[in-house]
C-alpha cells in the first residue's frame, strides 16, 4: 500500500517535472508575431520584455492621486491643473508635447436646482450625495450636486408620470395604454439607453420636465451591499451626466468643423445656440433615497406592466394622480468656454507618417479615480516607460501619440474636436486608435473593436501575465466575464463570436473613439480592467478605489503592459497586424442580424446579394492573408510604405460621404452608436435605422450603397494581395 503510494507521488513529481521544463521550454521559444517577419521577431519579443521592466504600482498610483486628489470638471482651474501635470509628466518622460484649444459651447456648472413635493405635503428633496466620515474626499467643498449637463432652463409643477428607463419602446408603451406625458413630469430609472434620449422623448411627448434616478434594482441594496460598505448605490449616491443629442458629435455649435478659438484668423463661424435643437425642458437627477418620496406617493389606479417593477418596497404605478404635485426647477447658463486636448508624440524612426494613437479623456464629474483618471494615470506610466525604452536608443518605428481630452463628459466634444481639427491627416496618416477611458476600473477585462484590431487584442493579452496567478491575462479573461455597468449599458447589436475566444464586443457611443472610429474610420479599440462603479457620482474617488477597485494597484502595472504591449507591435511591425480575414467573418453575422430585424416586418425580404459579395470578399480576403504570410516568411521588406498605406485604408472603405441618415457627421456604413439609445452599438447603421423605422423605402440605395464598400474593400485586398505576391529582392530596405 505505502509502496504503491510511493510509486503515486514519484510519478506525479516526474509529470510535474516535465510539464515545468516543456513550459518553460515554450516560453523560450520566440512566439510567432502578426506582422513582423522573422528576422525582426526576436528583437521585438526582447524589446517587449524589457518594456515589461519597467512597470511599478508605485508609479501607477503616484500618478492616480496627483489626478484624482480633487474634483476637476472640464472648465474649473482644477481640470486646468491635471491638464498641465499631465503635459509636465510627458514631457519629462522625453515626449514632444502639443496642447491644441478648441473653444466650445458648455454648460457653466449645474447651475440652480431646485425639487420638491408640493402636494400633498412640501418637501424638498435631496440633490446631493451625503458625507461619510470614512470618506474624506466626500466632504469636499467643490463637489457640486447632482445634474445634468444640458438640461433646459425652467420652472415646473406638475403631476408624474413613471416611464421606466424613458426608451422609445416605454414611451411607445405608455401611448399605447393611453398614458400622455403631456403636461407631466416624468419620472424615468437609469438604464437601457442614454439619459439624454430620456429627456428627447419625453420632451418630444410634451412632458414639462424630467427626473432621473438610479433604482436600486439596478444597482443599489438588491444587488448587494451599498456605499460605504460595499460597492452599490446608496441612498444618496446620484448619477451625473450630459444630456446632448445633437445628430453629431462634438461641439453643439461647430458640427463637421473643429471649434477652433474665437480669436484665431480661421476660427468656423458658429451656429445660433436656439437653432441647435438643445433639450427645453428641466431635466435632473436624483438619488433613489429622493425618489422614494415621490414614488411612495403615487395613487394612480394602474400598477406597472411586467418587467417596469423596480426595487423600492412600493408597487410602482404609471401615473401619481392629482393628488401627487412636484416642483422641478433647473436654471443653467450654457456659454463658450475653452478646453484642451493634451497631445505627447514620439516620432517614429522609419515611417514618421503612420501614427498609432492611444487615448483617454481626463476631465470628471468629480474625482474620477476609476472615470476616467484610472485609464489616464496608467497611460502616464506607459509614456514614462517608452519614455526609458527611447532614451535607450530603442525609438518605435512608427509615431506613437498619447491623447488626452478634455470635456468627455458633458458629450464626448474634444476628441471629436482634435479629430475634426486633423481629419484628412488622420485619413491618410492613422494606423489605428485605441481607447483606455477608465482602463483600470477593476479587476477583470474586456473589450470592444473593429475587426481588424480582434486578433492584436487577443495575442497581446496572451503575452501578458494575470498578477498573483499562474495564467495569463487572455487566460484569466476566458474565465470571468466583465460585467459592465447595468445603469448605462443595455441591448447591441451582438458581437460576432468565435468558438473558444472570449467577447471581444462592438464600440458604440459614449467615449472617444466616436469620432476617430464612426467619423473617419480609423480601425479602433477599446479595452480595460472592469470592475464595481458608483458611475458619475461624487464617490468615484480614491477611497473608493482603495476599497473597491482595485486595493493591490497591480492591475494598472499590469493594463500597463498589454497596452504598451499592442502599441509596439503597431508601433514596430513591417506589415500593420491587422486581422484581415475578421472583415468578412464579422460582416455575415451583422448581415444576418440586419436581415432577421427587416424581416420582422418585411417577411419575404432577403439580404443575399450583400452576403454573396461579402463571400466574393472571403475568397479575396484568404488571399490577402495568405499573400501576407508569404511576404513576410520570405522576410521581404520592400514596398512597406505602400502596403502599409493600403491595409490603413481598408477600414475607410465603410465611410460614406453621404453618411447616415440620422445624422450624416457618422460617415461609417459599418459601425454606429445606436441613435435611439446612444451607449449601444449599431452594427450596419444605414440597415439597422431602417430597421428601426420599419421601412423598406430606402433599402434598394442602402444596398447599393452597401455593396460598394464591401466590393471596394474587396478590390483593396486583391490589390494588396497582388502588391505583396511580386518577386522582389530579400530585405531590400526598411522600408
Amino acid at each position: 500500500m505505502q509502496y504503491t503510494s510511493l510509486l503515486k507521488t514519484a510519478g506525479q513529481l516526474i509529470t510535474l517535472a516535465f510539464s515545468v521544463l516543456t513550459a518553460q521550454a515554450q516560453s523560450n521559444q520566440t512566439p510567432t508575431l502578426s506582422g513582423f517577419i522573422p528576422a525582426r521577431q526576436a528583437a521585438q519579443v526582447k524589446l517587449e520584455t524589457e518594456f515589461k521592466t519597467k512597470q511599478s504600482s508605485a508609479s501607477f498610483k503616484n500618478h492616480l492621486e496627483k489626478l484624482s486628489s480633487v474634483p476637476h470638471l472640464t472648465g474649473s482651474k482644477e481640470n486646468e491643473q491635471v491638464r498641465d501635470y499631465i503635459a509636465e509628466t510627458m514631457r519629462k518622460a522625453g515626449w514632444q508635447v502639443d496642447i491644441y484649444p478648441h473653444d466650445v459651447l458648455l454648460p457653466k456648472g449645474p447651475g440652480e436646482i431646485a425639487v420638491e413635493l408640493v402636494e400633498p405635503i412640501r418637501q424638498p428633496l435631496n440633490i446631493k450625495e451625503f458625507l461619510f466620515k470614512e470618506d474624506k474626499y466626500s466632504s469636499d467643498p467643490r463637489l457640486t450636486p447632482g445634474y445634468n449637463a444640458w438640461s433646459g432652463s425652467g420652472d415646473a409643477t406638475a403631476e408624474v408620470v413613471y416611464a421606466n428607463y424613458g426608451r422609445k419602446e416605454d414611451f411607445e408603451q405608455l401611448k399605447a395604454m393611453g398614458i400622455s406625458v403631456k403636461g407631466k413630469i416624468v419620472l424615468a430609472r437609469y438604464g437601457g439607453n442614454f439619459r439624454g434620449y430620456k429627456a428627447q422623448f419625453a420632451q418630444a411627448d410634451g412632458a414639462v420636465g424630467v427626473i432621473i434616478f438610479t433604482d436600486p434594482a439596478d444597482s443599489g441594496y438588491m444587488r448587494g451591499l451599498t456605499f460605504p460598505e460595499g460597492p452599490y448605490y446608496s441612498e444618496s449616491v446620484i448619477q451625473r451626466g450630459s444630456l446632448l443629442t445633437t445628430p453629431y458629435t462634438g461641439d453643439p455649435l461647430t458640427p463637421g468643423e473643429a471649434a477652433l478659438p474665437m480669436d484665431a484668423k480661421n476660427t468656423p463661424k458658429r451656429l445660433d445656440q436656439n437653432a441647435v435643437g438643445l433639450h427645453k425642458i428641466p431635466v435632473t437627477p436624483l438619488p433613489y433615497g429622493s425618489a422614494t418620496e415621490i414614488l411612495k406617493r403615487m395613487a394612480g389606479v394602474r400598477p406597472v406592466p411586467a418587467g417596469w417593477q423596480g426595487g423600492l418596497p412600493y408597487t410602482y404605478r404609471i401615473e401619481g394622480g392629482p393628488a401627487l404635485k412636484v416642483r422641478l426647477m433647473v436654471k443653467q447658463e450654457k456659454t463658450i468656454q475653452r478646453i484642451y486636448q493634451v497631445v505627447g508624440t514620439m516620432t517614429g524612426t522609419d515611417f514618421p507618417d503612420e501614427w498609432i494613437i492611444a487615448g483617454c479623456h481626463y476631465d470628471a464629474w468629480s474625482f474620477g479615480a476609476t472615470d476616467p483618471n484610472s485609464g489616464t494615470a496608467m497611460l502616464l506610466s506607459m509614456t514614462e516607460s517608452m519614455g526609458k525604452l527611447a532614451k535607450a536608443g530603442q525609438h518605435p518605428r512608427r509615431t506613437i501619440k498619447v491623447c488626452h481630452w478634455d470635456a468627455e463628459e458633458p458629450g464626448v466634444i474634444g476628441s471629436a474636436e482634435w479629430s475634426e481639427q486633423f481629419r484628412d491627416e488622420l485619413t491618410q496618416k492613422a494606423v489605428a486608435y485605441m481607447n483606455y477611458d477608465a482602463a483600470v476600473s477593476g479587476r477583470t477585462f474586456g473589450a470592444s473593436a473593429s475587426p481588424s484590431m480582434k486578433k492584436l487584442i487577443i495575442e497581446a493579452t496572451q503575452a501578458v501575465q494575470y498578477p498573483d496567478s499562474n495564467k495569463t491575462v487572455y487566460q484569466h479573461w476566458l474565465g470571468h466575464k466583465a460585467a459592465g455597468n447595468p445603469t448605462r449599458v443595455t441591448g447591441s447589436s451582438a458581437p460576432a463570436m468565435v468558438a473558444g475566444e472570449p467577447v471581444i464586443g462592438n464600440l458604440g457611443g459614449g467615449s472617444d473613439h466616436i469620432a476617430p472610429y464612426m467619423h473617419i474610420g480609423i480601425p479602433s479599440l477599446s479595452a480595460g480592467m472592469e470592475g464595481p462603479t458608483l458611475y458619475h457620482s461624487q464617490y468615484d474617488d480614491l477611497y473608493f478605489y482603495d476599497k473597491f477597485a482595485d486595493p493591490t494597484y497591480k492591475m494598472g502595472p499590469m493594463m500597463e503592459q498589454v497596452v504598451g504591449t499592442m502599441t509596439l507591435r503597431l508601433a514596430n511591425a513591417d506589415l500593420v497586424p491587422y486581422d484581415i480575414a475578421r472583415y468578412p467573418a464579422d460582416l455575415e453575422v451583422h448581415l444576418k442580424a440586419a436581415e432577421k430585424a427587416i424581416q420582422a416586418y418585411a417577411p419575404t425580404y432577403s439580404i443575399s446579394p450583400l452576403l454573396n459579395a461579402v463571400a466574393d470578399m472571403k475568397k479575396n480576403a484568404d488571399a490577402c492573408e495568405m499573400a501576407r504570410q508569404n511576404y513576410l516568411k520570405t522576410g521581404r521588406t520592400d514596398k512597406l510604405v505602400e502596403l502599409n498605406k493600403e491595409l490603413r485604408l481598408m477600414e475607410r472603405s465603410f465611410i460614406d460621404p453621404k453618411g447616415n441618415a440620422f445624422g450624416a457627421w457618422y460617415k461609417s456604413l459599418y459601425a454606429s452608436s445606436d441613435p435611439n439609445s446612444g451607449y449601444a452599438s449599431w452594427m450596419l447603421p444605414g440597415l439597422l435605422y431602417e430597421a428601426s423605422l420599419k421601412s423598406t423605402a430606402n433599402l434598394p440605395d442602402l444596398e447599393m450603397r452597401y455593396k460598394k464598400a464591401i466590393q471596394t474593400l474587396s478590390d483593396k485586398l486583391l490589390a494588396l494581395s497582388q502588391g505583396m505576391a511580386g518577386p522582389a529582392t530579400v530585405g531590400g530596405g526598411n522600408k
